[in-house]
């Protein structure tokens, strides 16, 4: 008998210290990466926003999620190393902040789960075979840019009276810069408005693109997005302020930095989105069975102190469709 309870009093306690080895091993902490084309300040806004959905979600960086950022710095050549290097982390899920970015880490993995932040035309750019269902290792979110530039242009309409000639700048290496293109000037055969087009392929060729804006006799002006744009919306505000153009740009952080208007998309509010394909590869879901999502929130937004530096007066009627008013 007593031999019998000291085999199970043995017993007990090997079953105790299994648990007890068990309980204390560490929890696994998923790893994800972030690449970005532009410096960490330029897209700081949407960064807050990535975390913010995480937050949403349960997930606290450094506590039980790690993110390996990761920032090109306005330097493209830079993009495949990162890429490598961030494949190279073996990471769980890879979030690519822009089209520019996408390409770059499709060519680097085709195992790791990739998610778009947001892309102009994930199809066309051949990322994914359709937005129902993308195939392969990416999914993500599409902002749809190319098809709202009918909306830009009426705008524009709505206060310039006699608009009668549009520069659009653009990056014609851009994914989705020919397609956003091919709807402005459709849009543009619909109201009567010449299109000029104006490519910008490096900081240098901004200031160029509004000499020759303003030579053109130029209305105003339609921005596509992109990293060249993104770096020099300062410059950019200004330059349109100096040759007296009313312009529209493809995001709200044009507007706040002093331009005059956007219409699109919210970038910020993709980027949040982005945070629950992360939340759903990390549970087990994989990106070919995750379609594509499209915008649910777009931003009108008015900059009345860029309008009266141009010398030009928003009409009350659309104002008044406004999502937010700067003063």
């Amino acid at each position: 008998m007593k031999k019998k309870i000291r085999v199970l009093t043995h017993y007990a306690m090997f079953v105790a210290l299994c648990l007890s080895a068990e309980a204390q091993q560490p929890v696994k902490i998923p790893r994800i990466g972030f690449l970005a084309s532009v410096s960490p300040s330029t897209i700081s806004a949407r960064t807050d926003a990535f975390r913010q959905g995480l937050r949403e979600l349960g997930y606290v960086e450094g506590k039980n999620i790690i993110i390996e950022w990761r920032y090109a710095e306005e330097k493209p050549d830079r993009l495949n190393n990162l890429a490598a290097e961030l494949v190279r982390l073996n990471l769980e899920v890879i979030v690519s902040a822009a089209p520019t970015v996408t390409r770059p880490v499709k060519e680097a993995t085709k195992t790791i789960p990739i998610v778009m932040a947001f892309d102009d035309d994930p199809v066309g750019n051949g990322f994914i075979t359709s937005l129902a269902r993308p195939g392969g290792n990416i999914t993500g979110l599409s902002n749809l840019s190319p098809e709202i530039s009918g909306k830009q242009l009426e705008l524009l309409r709505e206060i310039v009276p006699k608009l009668s000639r549009v520069a659009v700048l653009g990056t014609s290496t851009r994914p989705g810069n020919a397609q956003s293109l091919k709807e402005t000037e459709l849009a543009a055969g619909v109201f009567g408005v010449k299109v000029q087009y104006l490519d910008v392929q490096n900081f240098k060729d901004i200031e160029a693109a509004f000499r020759a804006a303003s030579k053109g006799r130029a209305d105003a002006v339609l921005m596509f997005g992109g990293p060249i744009f993104n770096s020099r919306r300062n410059q950019i505000a200004d330059l349109a302020v100096s040759n007296r153009l009313a312009a529209i740009y493809p995001r709200q952080e044009f507007v706040e930095e002093g331009g005059l208007m956007t219409y699109g998309p919210s970038v910020s509010d993709l980027y949040r989105r982005a945070a629950t394909y992360v939340d759903k590869i990390l549970k087990g879901t994989k990106p070919v069975d995750l379609p594509v999502e499209q915008p649910k929130k777009f931003e009108f937004i008015v900059n009345l102190k860029a309008a009266k530096q141009i010398g030009l007066t928003i009409p009350p009627n659309v104002l008044v469709r406004a999502n937010r008013v700067i003063k």
